[in-house]
């Protein structure tokens, strides 16, 4: 075990904070087992959105290149929170300098990239993983734990929607999020995190068939300055064209069962809805992102007349819950921003080298990133040929 473990978040983003925030709460969850962990350095080109979360969440510094970060002995572990396209330069860089990296979804704007990646995490002598956060959230876990258990049994058919709006007004200013390929817009933005969602319930997705793709709003001004995160930032009156897409749709097939999956950047009124109800052999259970501490879960027992989903509201019993929060009373309640803490927690523990049998799940790989990006890819192929079926 290191005697101490150095951090440093590269983007001062929205996700950025959350990164730099779950840092600094991973060693107060559960035992305390961790060496010293240093917060060392927010990285970000703009040295004013560095500088104020620096001193925001308690590290030492801000750097405003990846080479310094790269280059600094007093780093062990660095998150990578940046635009997709950035990624590989990034990641390959720190990996090439033996730091331990935490990359955001997706793992790259293009899958050509992702498979360098995962080749270069497959040679470095530190660890690489990627945040698929949502595998943290206490309620998606325990539905998987209910499948997987029998509870509820084999999946027969997934439904899930992952609707935001921080696209809807066309006066929300351009930003590198509507640049790039097909697929490259909602799709890899959220869409991203729902596929690895059913999969982490339901398995691995076979095949991609009616992908469908639409841009509601052509063009965007630009901003007249900096803009953090989907900041809606004075704009100037120059516009540049949307290349990706505010809305996406597709169905797959599991090896049991199948799924029915929608994407949106420009759904007015849903913030943050990621929601999905999952159909088994014993019953079904649906979660609502706006409302973490609890699921409603239905059971296929009693008489008919009587029978029905039911509130369960989540608590120390449920997956990361007991000793994952200070107060791990039941009701407490809890959101988004500890999925993250459970998440730095894991990957600590990881680089610490604590027996994984007794740490929380780990991070998931690179090549698990790369088939993310894989099936953001067929859903591309399948909405260019007009909905035609991908297997993978």
């Amino acid at each position: 075990m290191p005697k101490d473990i150095g951090v440093a978040v590269i983007g001062a983003g929205m996700a950025g904070k959350a990164h730099a925030a779950a840092f600094r709460t991973a060693s107060t969850l559960y035992n305390p087992v961790l060496p010293p962990v240093r917060l060392v350095s927010i990285g970000d080109v703009n040295p004013e959105f560095g500088s104020i979360a620096a001193q925001r969440f308690g590290y030492e510094r801000n750097d405003t290149s990846w080479q310094a970060i790269a280059e600094a002995e007093d780093i062990d572990v660095v998150s990578v929170v940046i635009a997709n396209s950035l990624h590989r330069e990034v990641v390959e860089g720190l990996l090439a300098a033996g730091k331990h990296v935490l990359c955001e979804k997706p793992l790259s704007d293009t899958l050509d990239d992702a498979r360098a990646m995962a080749e270069a995490a497959r040679n470095a002598s530190s660890i690489a993983r990627i945040g698929f956060t949502f595998r943290r959230t206490p309620g998606i876990a325990y539905i998987r734990d209910l499948i997987r258990n029998g509870t509820l049994g084999k999946v027969l058919h997934f439904s899930g929607r992952y609707w935001t709006d921080y696209g809807f007004s066309p006066d929300a200013p351009m930003s590198w999020r509507y640049k790039g390929g097909p697929g490259s817009g909602a799709l890899a933005d959220v869409g991203s995190h729902l596929t690895y969602v059913a999969e982490f319930l339901c398995g691995d997705i076979r095949s991609i068939s009616g992908g469908r793709f639409s841009t509601a709003i052509g063009k965007r001004p630009l901003p007249l300055g900096a803009v953090m995160g989907h900041d809606h930032a004075a704009v100037i009156d120059v516009f540049e064209a949307v290349e990706n897409d505010d809305y996406a749709a597709f169905s797959a097939e599991f090896d049991h069962g199948s799924g029915g999956f929608e994407v949106s950047r420009v759904a007015a009124g849903h913030a943050n809805s990621l929601i999905f109800e999952v159909f088994c052999e014993n019953g079904a259970a649906r979660f609502d992102q706006r409302r973490p501490a609890e699921v409603e879960l239905f059971l296929n027992s009693g008489p008919s007349a009587e029978n029905g989903y039911r509130q369960v509201i989540l608590g120390p019993e449920h997956p990361y819950l007991a000793g994952g929060l200070a107060m791990d009373a039941p009701s407490v309640g809890f959101g988004q921003n500890d999925a993250f803490g459970y998440q730095a927690r894991a990957f600590l523990e990881e680089v610490a080298g604590l027996d994984e049998a007794t740490s929380l799940p780990r991070c998931a790989t690179f090549d698990e990133g790369v088939h993310n990006m894989e099936l953001l890819a067929a859903v591309a192929e399948s909405a260019l040929g007009s909905g035609k079926k991908v297997t993978l």
